[in-house]
């Protein structure tokens, strides 16, 4: 299963005290494949920087950079589909470039997604994604 991860899905489910610890828990178990692009993981970046424990985005870049469960994914088209949020639309076209199965995201603004019929763009809470990890 490939997955686009919003940056703050992933700032909760590295927190080792977090409900939502399983989402990265399953990556490490490669339950499921997490695609990247390099705006991505510069937001990545700069979110676990700016947010997370101290050294936390160099625990998480260096398993990306090791991980077989880590796709990179080059995006060569912008479909611009979140008009409030313009700089959520890196992760819309990452999974539509992988063809991913989900985006993960507690971010409202990706909601416009589920009127649009065309690139169709499955998104999942962090809840929903959690259930469906504990259903495999």
């Amino acid at each position: 299963m490939k997955v686009v991860l919003d940056s703050n899905v992933l700032l909760v489910a590295v927190g080792k005290r977090s409900a939502y610890r399983g989402i990265w828990q399953a990556f490490l178990e490669r339950k499921y494949q997490i695609v990247l692009s390099e705006a991505i993981i510069f937001e990545y970046v700069e979110i676990l920087q700016q947010r997370a424990a101290s050294g936390a985005w160099d625990y998480v870049i260096d398993i990306f950079m090791e991980s077989p469960g880590i796709i990179y994914q080059q995006v060569y088209y912008s479909w611009n589909l979140i008009y409030n949020d313009p700089d959520d639309n890196k992760f819309v076209d990452a999974a539509i470039a992988a063809n991913a199965e989900y985006i993960v995201t507690d971010d409202a603004h990706f909601s416009v997604l589920k009127s649009i019929d065309f690139p169709t763009v499955k998104i999942l809470s962090a809840g929903e994604f959690l259930m469906e990890l504990n259903k495999t």
